[in-house]
């Protein structure tokens, strides 16, 4: 009896056992192959290098100042609207007076969000320096500067205004102080890029640039491996220096890449106390957050 068990617990771990490999081979089957497109790098040195990534970020920048504009007018009309200024027949009466700077009040909030989302995507195509430490925050969270602006003078209005009544105050308050603070948080880049973490990453800094990155046309990141997990469903990938990289606005490393690569020896990792960023800030390579 006891012979016939263990004959059968064995045919039972050589059928999972051949499960297994045959698993493992149809899934190597159904691994993507890649089509992968050589980039050759543009530029030489960290200047040139510099010069195209604050190119790559100029529209976003211009876009962001346009929309931010744009919502602190909207703001201004939502202050007429609510003071009676504008004599527009609609805009003096019962729902149309609320409506008129309500809406106004909530364009302004869609300007000044999106203004903030493309200024931080410009941020993180062309980083300030951390050399300067004010410049380098302001950079980073200029948006929650601009979400102040955009909403701060219209609730003062709105407190001061001895003409409108005490419900008008109340929910006018309301919604802007809501606003400001969704327009405050989107403002802060919570994970901001420096321009020397970006060049100590690829290797720029130290001229040791990776000779073979890749990365995706639709993605945010190169990667130093083909195989990583993030490429696995792109069946198209660029291949090129980190250098070439940049340029193609992929300015920060896969998180798990990074990783990887320390732990196979190809990524130096550096102590990233504010000390040791003080001391030797050129001997650091910093991993981004995904």
């Amino acid at each position: 009896m006891a012979t016939k068990k263990d004959n059968n617990a064995a045919q039972d771990a050589a059928t999972k056992a051949l499960a297994a490999v045959q698993a493992k081979k149809s899934a190597e089957k159904a691994k993507v192959q890649h089509n992968i497109t050589h980039v050759e790098q543009q530029t030489v040195g960290k200047t040139e290098l510099l010069a195209v990534t604050r190119k790559n970020a100029m529209p976003y920048r211009i876009l962001a100042v346009v929309l931010w504009i744009l919502g602190i007018g909207f703001e201004v009309l939502a202050i007429l609207f609510f003071k009676k200024v504008i004599k527009w027949d609609f805009a003096l009466s019962n729902p149309g007076y609320y409506i008129s700077w309500i809406v106004c009040i909530v364009l302004d909030f869609i300007c000044v969000m999106a203004g903030s989302l493309l200024w931080k995507k410009a941020n993180h195509l062309d980083p300030a320096s951390e050399k300067n430490k004010t410049r380098f925050w302001l950079h980073n969270n200029l948006g929650v500067i601009v979400a102040v602006i955009a909403f701060v003078p219209f609730i003062i209005f709105v407190l001061t205004d001895k003409k409108a009544n005490k419900q008008s105050k109340a929910i006018a308050t309301a919604i802007a102080a809501v606003l400001i603070i969704a327009a405050v948080l989107i403002g802060i880049d919570w994970h901001p890029v420096s321009q020397e973490e970006m060049l100590e990453e690829a290797g720029i800094e130290t001229g040791q640039v990776f000779d073979h990155v890749y990365w995706t046309k639709s993605g945010t990141k190169y990667h130093l491996y083909e195989d990583c997990g993030h490429l696995k469903n792109s069946p198209d990938l660029m291949e090129g220096s980190s250098q070439a990289a940049i340029e193609n606005k992929k300015t920060e490393m896969c998180k798990d890449c990074y990783a990887r690569g320390v732990k196979d020896g190809i990524v130096t990792e550096v102590d990233n106390t504010e000390e040791n960023k003080t001391e030797t800030p050129t001997d650091e390579v910093v991993a981004p957050a995904e």
